[in-house]
């Protein structure tokens, strides 16, 4: 590990790929960048610390620097012990950035960061599975008198909010980037579901053509991975809690069952769920020999990991990002430890879905900056203004040009006495 005031790295010479990946990276997030030279000629940001716990990303990296640009101080840690990318952690680093981050964080490792990053006493949170926020309020509440609002960017996350605001926990406004409705379709839809197809592949080489595809959760999430494995030539059968959901996935054209009937059918299974062992013990025991299962939900509490440890006669590791259980003389091969599989053994979501959500996050912190005092203590969305011009962003970055309402059209549709 390399080591300064305000970074921890795995290999600070590593700083070079690093900022070509950055530079790639930019290259395509057009619609992030517009945002970026804006803040620069604003400094909306400026006096503000901004505290991260986020994926270590290059895409990120591109996120740290648009905040830099309007003014923000900020301090970044990882969100997932398996997802930071080094070289950029390392890129960051020699930058300046307040940094702390590897791949492959022991659990110690990754709160004590998650405390770097809280010791930095920052005015906003932006978090990715409400991890900081949580620590926050558990055990440094003393700070939340200075903390402005927050930003949460993903599905599990949300649901964690969520639960705070109910429990009458949550203590700052917290902004729902995740639900906006670009993040719902680039990030969750499209991006989750090429990024989590290429960690499966990545970890494991399998070809998806002709395999029994298990997708468990037809969330925003699911519904990508379920229709790019069907792409693929997959059979794909969904596994769901809800009734109207399931009855979406029906009508897409995807078989419907009970877990416990899918477990014998799957050659690949998935979770997307953001739930506690949706695939369990039970499951795996009834499983084919060679099934391969992974994970696309932020936390590696999907699959009942522990559980596998305690029920398998043997354990080893076949390829960097893939681990073969045996249970009852059966092998079954676990994908990036069971966490999130598009980061854990993939790089992922691609950079231009990414311009996008983290779009959601540079205009959700001018936001909080704009309204502090102002904003309710509870999870808030974006007004749909800012999305809608996240949306104009990215199709300017696509050079693609829509029409306009004529003062007629725009009349009429604000009236109601002209009828047939």
């Amino acid at each position: 590990m390399d080591k300064g005031d305000n970074y921890e790295v795995k290999d600070i010479k590593l700083a070079e790929q690093g900022r070509m990946n950055i530079e790639i990276a930019e290259s395509n997030m057009g619609a992030l960048l517009e945002i970026k030279k804006r803040f620069e000629n604003e400094n909306p940001l400026k006096g503000i610390k901004v505290g991260l716990a986020l994926h270590v990303t290059k895409e990120t990296a591109v996120l740290v620097r648009t905040l830099i640009a309007g003014g923000a101080d900020v301090a970044i840690t990882g969100c997932n012990p398996l997802s930071t990318q080094d070289d950029v952690a390392a890129a960051l680093a020699e930058e300046g950035v307040k940094v702390w981050g590897y791949k492959g964080e022991t659990d110690e490792d990754y709160y004590r960061y998650l405390n770097k990053v809280i010791a930095f006493k920052p005015n906003i949170t932006i978090d990715d599975g409400c991890d900081l926020v949580s620590e926050i309020h558990q055990k440094h509440e003393d700070l939340i008198p200075e903390i402005i609002g927050g930003c949460e960017e993903t599905t599990t996350g949300i649901i964690r909010l969520k639960a705070m605001e109910k429990d009458n926990a949550l203590k700052y406004p917290m902004i729902a980037v995740n639900d906006n409705k670009t993040k719902h379709l680039l990030d969750n839809y499209y991006g989750t579901g090429q990024s989590t197809v290429d960690g499966i592949i990545r970890s494991s080489n399998i070809l998806f053509a002709g395999k029994t595809v298990v997708v468990v959760g037809y969330g925003s999430c699911g519904k990508g991975f379920a229709l790019r494995a069907k792409g693929l030539g997959a059979n794909v059968i969904v596994t769901e809690v809800d009734n109207f959901v399931a009855l979406q996935a029906a009508y897409d054209g995807f078989r419907v069952m009970k877990m416990e009937d899918a477990c014998r059918l799957g050659d690949i299974f998935c979770t997307l769920t953001g739930n506690k062992h949706v695939i369990g013990t039970d499951h795996m025991k009834r499983m084919k020999d060679g099934a391969i299962i992974a994970n696309s939900g932020h936390f590696d509490i999907e699959i009942d990991i522990k559980g596998l440890k305690e029920i398998a006669s043997s354990e080893r590791r076949v390829r960097p990002f893939l681990d073969e259980y045996v249970v009852d003389g059966k092998k079954i091969f676990i994908a990036g430890e069971g966490r999130l599989v598009n980061l854990a053994a993939a790089e992922g979501h691609p950079s231009e879905v990414m311009s996008t959500s983290f779009c959601g996050q540079a205009l959700a912190v001018e936001y909080c900056v704009k309204n502090k005092g102002d904003l309710p203590v509870k999870v808030i969305q974006l007004p749909e203004d800012i999305d809608d011009t996240i949306a104009g962003l990215q199709l300017d970055a696509m050079e693609i040009e829509i029409d306009e309402m004529t003062e007629e059209q725009k009349k009429y549709l604000s009236s109601w006495q002209e009828g047939t």
